[in-house]
Order: structure tokens, then sequence, then C-alpha cells
């Protein structure tokens, strides 16, 4: 079996014990919670994982993987086209545990029925590792016989995982990533700089940017080049980070040094809001905006929510959207209630609808907390005639009623 390997995959993280998995704005699932559990992964040009090896498209590459704990461990593979496939467990190596301090490499050395191939086109790609004390089910996410994964796409695939991990205790997993760089260099990195040539260093904050040169990809930052003289274009590319575009000019024997700064995309957020019951009135800081169910379109930042519905105790709530995050807001509205207050002539005992609330001092009985609607209000009172009268209750108003007992003959 063949398996053609590439590009860039979503990284999963230790989990929270009391958040779900998050997605930063490179589809990596972040879960603060540490635990001891430990997974490294790495490819065969890069065992040290200083940087990003370059691998050609067709080359054949290697992938490396240690425990510091017994575990189950998964490995994908994400192409810079967002295609994703499964490399273990696989139809040939479906022994996925591994003891504690093991180190497997996939295909292995010897005797191996496959091979993994680098895939374009031409970008950098990751490579994940998920580390388990328990099986996963990735029944609903790949099918192990044939490597394929049937969502597309870093985010996508981190999402999947969150939700299969999501039922383990959350010091129960974690991940590691490697890196790599697919791609035909036009120039290769050398140290030493040779006569006629000049040296371009290329640096990012935050670094492991990829670096373009004339529409080539040569590396990523911290990068240094040996190249002839002249004008170059140089781009940089970093997921979640504007592409950086400068020109640089190349003189013999002289370091030509590029610093650059990236600036990250913010993109819009989702602000999900609902109520039970819907229909609510919904202000966003300050401003009505529509009625509940609601999906809101906001730029990153914190807001103030407001629901308002008749009959209903106002709902208020601050809410952060972070950017390109959909955040949920689910109000369940409390019923507002009416109050009744009963007036009579001589003391007596006052019933609601025939049970019995209370009885009238000097004349006077309040009742608070009365749901709304029609209700019978009855006095009695010893030698005296039965008094009653129906009157309807509303929701956040006092309603005042007067029962003259008449004396019986």
């Amino acid at each position: 079996m063949k398996r053609i390997f590439s590009t860039t995959i979503g990284l999963l993280l230790a989990g929270s014990a009391l958040a779900a998995p998050q997605l930063s704005p490179q589809g990596i699932i972040v879960n603060p919670v540490p635990t001891d559990l430990q997974v490294r992964v790495w490819v065969n040009k890069d065992p040290g994982k200083t940087g990003n090896p370059v691998y050609q498209i067709g080359e054949r590459i290697q992938v490396s993987v240690q425990v510091n704990q017994d575990a189950y461990v998964y490995i994908f593979s994400v192409k810079s086209t967002g295609e994703i496939g499964l490399i273990l467990p696989n139809a040939f190596d479906q022994n996925n545990l591994l003891r504690s301090g093991e180190t497997r490499t996939y295909p292995p050395a010897v005797g191996a029925r496959y091979n993994l191939e680098v895939a374009g086109p031409e970008g950098q790609d990751r490579v994940l590792a998920i580390a388990s004390r328990q099986p996963l089910s990735l029944a609903q996410i790949a099918d192990i016989q044939t490597g394929r994964v049937n969502v597309q796409g870093a985010d996508n695939l981190a999402r999947a995982l969150s939700i299969v991990v999501t039922p383990l205790p959350q010091q129960d997993w974690v991940s590691n990533v490697a890196f790599f760089i697919v791609g035909r260099a036009a120039v290769t990195p050398v140290q030493p700089v040779q006569p006629g040539t000049g040296t371009l260093s290329v640096n990012s904050s935050p670094s492991g940017a990829q670096v373009l040169v004339e529409g080539r990809l040569v590396g990523s930052t911290p990068l240094s080049l040996v190249l002839r003289p002249g004008r170059v274009d140089v781009e940089l590319r970093l997921g979640g980070y504007q592409s950086f575009r400068t020109s640089a000019q190349i003189r013999p024997g002289e370091t030509t040094v590029i610093n650059a700064n990236l600036i990250a995309v913010v993109q819009n957020g989702l602000l999900q809001v609902n109520s039970n019951p819907p229909g609510a009135q919904v202000l966003l800081g300050g401003r009505v905006v529509g009625n509940t169910p609601l999906n809101l379109t906001v730029q990153p930042g914190r807001y103030e929510v407001e629901l308002r519905l008749s009959g209903y105790q106002n709902f208020r709530a601050t809410v952060n959207v972070g950017s390109g995050q959909t955040v949920p807001l689910n109000a369940t509205l409390q019923a507002l209630r009416g109050a009744l207050e009963v007036f009579t002539n001589v003391e007596a005992r006052i019933f609601l609808d025939g049970r019995e609330v209370g009885q009238t001092r000097s004349g006077f009985l309040r009742l608070d907390e009365l749901e709304g609607g029609s209700v019978q209000v009855v006095a009695l009172a010893p030698g005296y005639r039965v008094v009653f009268q129906d009157i309807r209750i509303e929701a956040g108003r006092t309603q005042q009623v007067r029962l003259d007992l008449m004396r019986a003959r």
C-alpha cells in the first residue's frame, strides 16, 4: 500500500477540566489543563524539531512518535489544501498502543508494507499526534482501511477531534505537532557566504512564517539564505496573520536583514442569542438589534446584552467574542409575578380559587408573587354572607379588590 502524505493539520493540546477545547486562529485545539501524559512527534529530517525541514514533492518521509506513559496514539496529516489523512492506525499498522518510553516510526525502517510520500502542492504541512489513555472512537471521522478522513481543513478536524475527546477525563489526553515544508526551493539555505553572493536574513514576529522568494517557498522564519546579487521580492505567510510583502536588495558580501512584525487577521465573530420563551427583544450595548432567536455578526470584543419580553424579568449578560469565534448565549427568562391587595370591612378569611391564602387584619391583606391570570377571590367571616369577585392578576402590577360583607339574617 502506498500512501500519499502531506500537509497542514490541526493541533490538539492538553485538556481543560472546566472548559471545552478551544480553537486557535490556526485551527489548533487548545486545552489549558496540564497533564503528566506527554507525546512527541517528529519527521525524519528534523528529529530535534529545531525548524521546518524542506521535502521535495514525491520524496519519502517517515514519522516518529514517542510517549512517556502507556497510551493509544493517533497520527493525522493535513495538506496545505486542507486534505486530511490518517497515518495511524492504518490497514498495516493497527496496533496503536505504545508503551511508556517506546518510540515507533511509520513506516518502519524494516519490513514496511507501505510508503509515505510527500505530495503537492507546495506549502507548510503538519503532522498531528494524539495520545490518550483510553482508545478513541474515530468511526465517524476516518476509515482505517483507506486512511481517508471525512472532514476537510484543520479547523474542521480540530472541531471533530474535540468532540471525540470530550467524554474523556480532561487529563487523559494530550497532543503534539510537527511542521515541515513541501516545495521545490529555488534557493537552498547555505551558511558559508560564497564569493559573489550575499546573505538574506528573514525574521518575523511571531516566528514560523513561510518565506517565499520570487514566489518560491524556501523555508520559514527565522531563515538565512545565500543569494546572488540583485533585487528580490519577499513574502511572508502565517495562518491567522496578514501576508507581509517587501523587496530586498542583495549585495555581494553583505547581509540584508528583514524584520517583519506580522499583523493578526481580525475576523468577525458570531453571537447566537436564544431565549426560552423565544421572541424576546435583544439589546446590544443598549441598542435594539432584533428578537430571539437571533444570530449577530460582530467584531471581536466585549458586549453587554439585554433581553426584554413582556411579562418576564429583563435578562442581562456580558459576553466576550473572539476573532472568528461563535459564542452562544442561551437565556431562560423568569416570569414576572403580580400582587393583590384585599380590603374588607371586617376581618375575614380570604380564598383564591378555593385555596385559603390568609386573613385580613384590620380589613387588609396583601398577597405577593402571584402568577398572572384570572382568579376568584372569596371572603368568609362568621355571621356574614359570603362575598366573592373575579379579578385578573397582571404580571408586574398590584391589583386591588374591596369586598364588603353583609351580616347574615
